[in-house]
């Protein structure tokens, strides 16, 4: 245990500044790239009579310079078309493209305007405050309030990342990404309640005079190998989906991807430091209360 998580706090501190800053910089300057889901656009179902592949339709719609588009196959040989708003003669000119790959029959050409967008934002950052709450709620109850407030402050920390990095490189915000955000929040949050019940263990078996920073330390340490474990499998099998999983998957799988190391990092170097210079202030607090 060469390294003391706890007396270097400063550090990781400083690291977590370092990335989410950017990010916050290109929030406030060029927001996000908010895709169909949330800007607006027909959603279109096509089948086709004979097997086609995703990629086939997609060079197709790229062809035809709709802007911005997703293709998600939805059946053996049905796929669900998102683009920007279309007029009907490019509609038609999209299905006559379609045709020359294989017959293809248009199933559903529906039209989503910016209010159905507004409305879906509106309930995924309810959802995202929601999830936040509950989860205060539920570590204040088990454990106690400033390891609540460390541990939301630790999943504020992934999720800035994860938006700073989709802003900083202008990658595609759309349902999908709203899904991966609230699973790197349960993620993150599982590690954290596992070193804060590690450390809630030492506390009661702290020995007379031993100092809370050397007993945060301990408990980081012992369940340092399980995060790095249960991290790198993850990792693994993210990594699996990114490169064999197919472009249309590829920004969601991005964003468990940089949430899920966020909140490996943030869980070890952000949440139990935050909680150890809460409990120094509460501490120090009481002594000028009891000097005055």
């Amino acid at each position: 245990m060469s390294l003391h998580f706890i007396k270097v706090r400063k550090i990781w501190y400083a690291i977590s500044i370092a990335v989410i800053l950017p990010g916050l910089i290109s929030l406030f300057l060029h927001g996000l790239n908010l895709g169909i889901d949330f800007k607006g656009g027909n959603i279109l179902e096509v089948r086709f009579d004979q097997p086609v592949t995703a990629d086939q339709v997609r060079k197709t719609v790229d062809g035809l310079h709709l802007g911005d588009n997703t293709i998600q196959q939805s059946g053996a040989n049905d796929y669900i078309v998102r683009t920007r708003h279309l007029t009907q003669d490019e509609s038609d000119a999209l299905l006559a493209a379609l045709n020359k790959i294989h017959k293809a029959t248009m199933m559903q050409n529906q039209s989503i305007g910016p209010s159905f967008g507004r409305e879906l934002a509106m309930k995924a950052v309810w959802a995202l405050l929601i999830a936040i709450v509950l989860k205060l709620i539920y570590i204040a109850f088990r454990f106690e309030f400033k390891q609540g407030i460390a541990a939301i402050i630790a999943l504020l920390h992934d999720t800035l990342v994860v938006l700073g990095i989709f802003s900083l490189f202008h990658l595609q915000v759309d349902s999908s990404f709203v899904a991966a955000i609230l699973t790197t929040i349960g993620y993150s949050i599982n590690d954290t309640i596992v070193i804060f019940d590690r450390i809630r263990e030492n506390m009661r078996a702290r020995k007379k005079g031993e100092a809370l920073e050397d007993v945060v330390n301990v408990s980081l340490w012992q369940t340092l190998a399980r995060s790095i474990n249960t991290v790198l499998m993850v990792i693994f099998v993210l990594a699996a989906l990114y490169f064999l999983g197919g472009s249309t998957i590829h920004d969601f799988v991005l964003a468990l991807l940089v949430g899920v190391i966020s909140g490996a990092y943030s869980s070890i170097c952000n949440a139990s430091p935050l909680w150890v210079d809460f409990k120094l202030l509460e501490k120090r607090g009481k002594t000028g209360t009891a000097r005055a």
